[in-house]
């Protein structure tokens, strides 16, 4: 697989019937290794090991309702309360991000209301900090670390 711009990982990998599998550590299941796949699995290595999120509080790859048609998000990273406080669209490394992914992600917050928005395709990360009182986002240089929430 291709190297991506991210910090350098160790993955478990097996083939089954001439398909190389990697182990997903949030899902715990080995899945199909596509560009795709790979670039979502060095994003959850980033939350977790770089970032300090907890590991029960990420989900992969779950379907949400939009607009009368199914979706599936790639990555929500939750708050304690529940909330929604990450979303991560993840493309393979040969797909450019552009205003077309941002509508996409952008969509996604329209139902699940995420503070943080991120897209890669490993190569090139974005990072926006939703203002829903004033309708827009901000772009940042990095996603924020975890900080647990004081009540």
């Amino acid at each position: 697989m291709q190297e991506l711009h991210f910090s350098s990982y160790t993955f478990r990998f097996k083939s089954n019937e001439n398909k190389t599998l990697i182990f997903d550590i949030v899902r715990k299941k080995f899945v199909l290794l596509t560009p795709e796949e790979w670039v979502r699995q060095h994003v959850l290595h980033l939350l977790i090991s770089e970032k300090g999120y907890p590991l029960l509080h990420i989900n992969v790859e779950k379907q949400i309702k939009l607009n009368d048609t199914i979706k599936r998000y790639d990555i929500v990273v939750y708050n304690s309360d529940g909330s929604i406080h990450i979303i991560v669209e993840c493309k393979a490394p040969a797909i450019k991000i552009d205003q077309k992914t941002f509508d996409q992600i952008a969509r996604y917050n329209f139902v699940l209301h995420a503070s943080y928005l991120m897209t890669t395709n490993g190569l090139d990360h974005y990072y926006c900090e939703m203002d829903f009182k004033n309708e827009k986002y901000t772009f940042l240089k990095d996603i924020p670390e975890y900080a647990p929430q004081l009540k």
